[in-house]
């Protein structure tokens, strides 16, 4: 659906200005959207997860440890795909009223795509360099959202998303430089968001939507606090991957809202396939990457 055909649908959530904002901008933060008691049940799930990393001692394909991970003190990047690991993760992407956000800016077929869980833990975590998420999952159209939930409060201390307003607009960045899949924007691309750019804090509860064509990044955490951030992407009924998921899950292409139409949407666009990272995570790349 066109943003003018989704603008025409009745929101179950977002306010029409909300989502005028969102197709404006590439982005919308929703202060404290989610009720209390889901982000309490998700930090619990959490501590439970990050327990059980205490007996994990190399990267995989589910667990992106930081430096430093020990089982006296776990130090994780990002749980892969945690909707497989726990059923309270699922209930969240798919029951909660997250489902009737992605619908109010996809069009009222939704399907589920992939999550993560991303850590950065106090007086470190990784940075992330700038980038967009549609050259990592290329669909036959471009109708996906990624929304980032704070499970804590973010400020401009601990590596707060950075996002380029009206980007998406604009063309693909190309993340394959001389030969090598490094997940990084080039110099031009980079210096053109980093202009547009806008420090987006957040209170624990709160919910960032993002257009997958949006230039974005985040810098390592220098305060004292954690942050985490629970992150579901969803697609548009018919918008087809076109290679595989970078973060595999039994829960893939299923339904969260409306209904099969059987129809593929495509839309023109070219880019070079993503390569698939080895650990389930595209942070190694970016690290291994000194442009």
């Amino acid at each position: 659906m066109t943003p003018e055909q989704i603008l025409a649908h009745k929101p179950r959530v977002l306010s029409q200005a909300q989502r005028e904002a969102y197709f404006d901008n590439g982005y919308i933060c929703l202060e404290r959207i989610i009720p209390e008691a889901w982000v309490e049940r998700l930090r619990q799930t959490t501590k439970e997860m990050v327990e059980r990393s205490r007996s994990v001692t190399k990267s995989d394909a589910v667990w992106d440890l930081e430096a430093g991970h020990s089982a006296a003190r776990p130090r994780l990047r990002r749980l892969s795909a945690p909707c497989d690991h726990h059923p309270t993760y699922w209930e969240y992407v798919s029951q909660s009223l997250l489902g009737d956000i992605a619908a109010d800016l996809l069009g009222p077929d939704v399907k589920f795509h992939h999550s993560k869980l991303n850590f950065k833990s106090s007086e470190g975590g990784t940075e992330v360099k700038w980038h967009q998420d549609f050259p990592f999952t290329p669909h036959s159209n471009a109708d996906l959202v990624t929304a980032l939930l704070a499970l804590d409060e973010v400020d401009e201390t601990n590596g707060p998303l950075i996002a380029a307003l009206g980007s998406h607009r604009a063309g693909l960045a190309e993340i394959w430089h001389d030969g090598k899949f490094t997940g990084i924007a080039g110099e031009a691309a980079s210096a053109t968001w980093a202009k547009e750019a806008k420090v987006f804090t957040m209170k624990a509860g709160s919910v960032c939507l993002m257009h997958t064509r949006a230039g974005h990044c985040s810098g390592p955490n220098r305060g004292t606090r954690p942050r985490r951030l629970f992150i579901a992407v969803y697609s548009a009924e018919d918008a087809i991957p076109l290679s595989p998921n970078p973060l595999p899950s039994k829960h893939e292409g299923l339904l969260v809202r409306g209904q099969r139409t059987g129809r593929v949407r495509s839309v023109p666009f070219e880019l070079t396939l993503p390569q698939r990272p080895s650990t389930g995570s595209f942070f190694n790349q970016q690290v291994g990457y000194d442009g």
